[in-house]
Protein backbone atom coordinates (compact mmCIF):
# COMPACT_ATOMS: atom_id res chain seq x y z
CA UNK A 1 0.00 0.00 0.00
CA UNK A 2 1.48 3.39 -1.11
CA UNK A 3 0.83 5.59 1.88
CA UNK A 4 1.01 9.67 1.47
CA UNK A 5 1.55 11.42 5.20
CA UNK A 6 1.10 15.05 5.60
CA UNK A 7 1.54 17.78 8.14
CA UNK A 8 -0.93 20.50 6.99
CA UNK A 9 0.42 23.97 7.55
CA UNK A 10 1.99 27.19 5.66
CA UNK A 11 4.95 24.65 5.63
CA UNK A 12 3.15 21.75 4.57
CA UNK A 13 5.51 18.10 5.94
CA UNK A 14 5.05 15.87 3.83
CA UNK A 15 6.69 11.89 3.37
CA UNK A 16 5.71 9.18 0.56
CA UNK A 17 6.61 5.12 1.43
CA UNK A 18 8.44 4.62 -1.55
CA UNK A 19 11.19 7.44 0.26
CA UNK A 20 10.53 10.82 -0.43
CA UNK A 21 9.78 13.70 1.83
CA UNK A 22 10.57 17.07 3.32
CA UNK A 23 8.43 20.14 2.96
CA UNK A 24 6.14 22.27 0.33
CA UNK A 25 5.97 26.33 1.30
CA UNK A 26 2.35 26.74 0.51
CA UNK A 27 2.99 30.42 1.96
CA UNK A 28 1.06 33.48 0.04
CA UNK A 29 3.02 35.95 -1.67
CA UNK A 30 2.80 39.92 -1.91
CA UNK A 31 -0.49 40.66 -3.59
CA UNK A 32 -1.86 36.62 -3.79
CA UNK A 33 -5.00 36.09 -2.33
CA UNK A 34 -5.47 33.66 0.44
CA UNK A 35 -6.62 30.89 -1.74
CA UNK A 36 -3.09 30.32 -3.55
CA UNK A 37 -2.33 28.55 -0.64
CA UNK A 38 -4.75 26.27 -1.30
CA UNK A 39 -3.94 25.67 -5.14
CA UNK A 40 -0.05 25.49 -4.19
CA UNK A 41 -1.14 21.91 -2.04
CA UNK A 42 -3.67 20.98 -4.82
CA UNK A 43 -1.17 20.92 -7.37
CA UNK A 44 1.37 19.43 -5.11
CA UNK A 45 -0.97 16.26 -3.82
CA UNK A 46 -1.73 16.40 -8.11
CA UNK A 47 2.20 15.35 -8.27
CA UNK A 48 1.16 12.73 -6.41
CA UNK A 49 -1.93 11.62 -8.12
CA UNK A 50 -1.99 7.66 -8.88
CA UNK A 51 0.37 6.90 -6.72
CA UNK A 52 -1.05 6.90 -3.17
CA UNK A 53 -3.80 4.34 -1.91
CA UNK A 54 -4.05 5.92 1.83
CA UNK A 55 -3.51 9.88 2.70
CA UNK A 56 -2.53 10.28 6.53
CA UNK A 57 -2.78 13.75 7.53
CA UNK A 58 -2.36 15.14 10.95
CA UNK A 59 -5.62 16.34 12.06
CA UNK A 60 -5.66 19.24 14.04
CA UNK A 61 -8.66 19.81 16.26
CA UNK A 62 -7.90 21.85 19.33
CA UNK A 63 -6.90 25.40 17.87
CA UNK A 64 -7.04 28.18 19.68
CA UNK A 65 -6.82 31.40 17.28
CA UNK A 66 -9.52 32.28 14.76
CA UNK A 67 -6.68 32.39 11.75
CA UNK A 68 -5.15 29.27 12.37
CA UNK A 69 -8.73 27.07 12.91
CA UNK A 70 -9.58 28.90 9.14
CA UNK A 71 -6.31 27.94 7.53
CA UNK A 72 -6.39 24.43 9.10
CA UNK A 73 -9.73 24.13 7.79
CA UNK A 74 -9.31 24.98 4.10
CA UNK A 75 -6.01 23.03 4.24
CA UNK A 76 -7.95 19.82 5.54
CA UNK A 77 -11.23 20.66 3.28
CA UNK A 78 -8.82 20.78 0.15
CA UNK A 79 -6.76 17.43 1.37
CA UNK A 80 -10.24 15.60 2.08
CA UNK A 81 -11.20 17.13 -1.55
CA UNK A 82 -8.70 15.91 -3.28
CA UNK A 83 -8.88 12.20 -1.75
CA UNK A 84 -12.18 12.51 -2.40
CA UNK A 85 -11.88 13.73 -6.22
CA UNK A 86 -9.06 10.83 -6.51
CA UNK A 87 -10.56 8.09 -5.06
CA UNK A 88 -8.16 8.06 -2.22
CA UNK A 89 -8.88 6.81 1.15
CA UNK A 90 -7.87 9.19 4.01
CA UNK A 91 -7.30 9.13 7.86
CA UNK A 92 -6.89 11.81 9.83
CA UNK A 93 -4.91 11.53 13.19
CA UNK A 94 -4.38 13.68 16.19
CA UNK A 95 -1.41 15.08 16.62
CA UNK A 96 -1.29 13.60 20.58
CA UNK A 97 -1.37 10.25 18.68
CA UNK A 98 1.49 10.96 16.54
CA UNK A 99 3.63 12.29 19.17
CA UNK A 100 2.70 9.79 21.74
CA UNK A 101 4.04 7.05 18.75
CA UNK A 102 7.35 8.97 18.40
CA UNK A 103 8.59 9.97 21.96
CA UNK A 104 5.98 8.10 24.19
CA UNK A 105 4.61 11.30 25.26
CA UNK A 106 1.97 12.55 24.16
CA UNK A 107 2.71 16.28 24.61
CA UNK A 108 6.08 16.13 22.72
CA UNK A 109 7.80 19.40 22.16
CA UNK A 110 8.31 20.24 18.11
CA UNK A 111 12.15 19.84 19.55
CA UNK A 112 11.44 16.49 20.97
CA UNK A 113 9.68 14.85 17.85
CA UNK A 114 12.74 15.86 15.72
CA UNK A 115 15.46 14.87 17.97
CA UNK A 116 13.55 11.13 17.77
CA UNK A 117 13.45 11.63 13.71
CA UNK A 118 16.93 12.06 13.44
CA UNK A 119 17.70 9.13 15.71
CA UNK A 120 15.46 6.78 14.15
CA UNK A 121 16.43 8.37 10.42
CA UNK A 122 20.03 8.84 11.00
CA UNK A 123 20.82 8.84 6.93
CA UNK A 124 17.92 11.48 6.21
CA UNK A 125 19.34 15.45 6.70
CA UNK A 126 16.37 16.71 8.87
CA UNK A 127 15.98 20.23 9.50
CA UNK A 128 12.20 20.91 10.04
CA UNK A 129 9.91 19.62 12.96
CA UNK A 130 7.53 19.48 10.02
CA UNK A 131 9.09 16.97 7.68
CA UNK A 132 9.56 14.87 11.64
CA UNK A 133 6.21 14.77 11.79
CA UNK A 134 5.12 13.89 8.42
CA UNK A 135 7.96 10.79 8.71
CA UNK A 136 6.30 10.18 11.61
CA UNK A 137 2.99 10.15 11.04
CA UNK A 138 3.84 7.44 8.10
CA UNK A 139 5.20 5.81 10.32
CA UNK A 140 2.67 5.36 12.72
CA UNK A 141 0.32 4.85 9.80
CA UNK A 142 2.37 2.02 7.84
CA UNK A 143 2.26 0.50 11.52
CA UNK A 144 -1.97 0.66 12.29
CA UNK A 145 -3.04 -0.04 8.29
CA UNK A 146 -0.15 -2.86 7.01
CA UNK A 147 -1.96 -4.73 10.44
CA UNK A 148 -5.74 -3.58 9.09
CA UNK A 149 -5.25 -3.93 5.25
CA UNK A 150 -4.40 -6.85 3.05
CA UNK A 151 -4.01 -7.03 -0.51
CA UNK A 152 -7.37 -8.00 -3.17
CA UNK A 153 -6.50 -10.52 -6.18
CA UNK A 154 -6.48 -6.96 -7.88
CA UNK A 155 -3.15 -5.67 -8.10
CA UNK A 156 -2.74 -2.17 -5.80
CA UNK A 157 -6.25 -3.30 -4.52
CA UNK A 158 -6.61 -3.10 -0.54
CA UNK A 159 -9.75 -4.97 1.61
CA UNK A 160 -10.43 -4.13 5.24
CA UNK A 161 -8.91 -7.08 7.46
CA UNK A 162 -10.47 -8.20 10.22
CA UNK A 163 -10.45 -5.62 12.43
CA UNK A 164 -8.83 -7.28 16.17
CA UNK A 165 -10.17 -6.55 19.51
CA UNK A 166 -9.52 -2.97 20.49
CA UNK A 167 -8.14 -1.89 17.15
CA UNK A 168 -8.44 1.88 17.29
CA UNK A 169 -8.14 4.51 14.38
CA UNK A 170 -9.77 4.18 11.33
CA UNK A 171 -11.37 5.46 7.82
Amino acid sequence: MKILALDPATHCGFAHSDGPSGVWDLSIQKDESSGMRLIRLRSKLNEFAGMVDLLAFEASRNLKYGHAVRVAAEIQGTITTWCIDNNVEYVGISPNVIKKHATRSGNASKKQMLDAAIKKWPDKALFSDDEADALWLLDYTETLFQERLEPCAKEGQWKKAKKAKGDIGGT
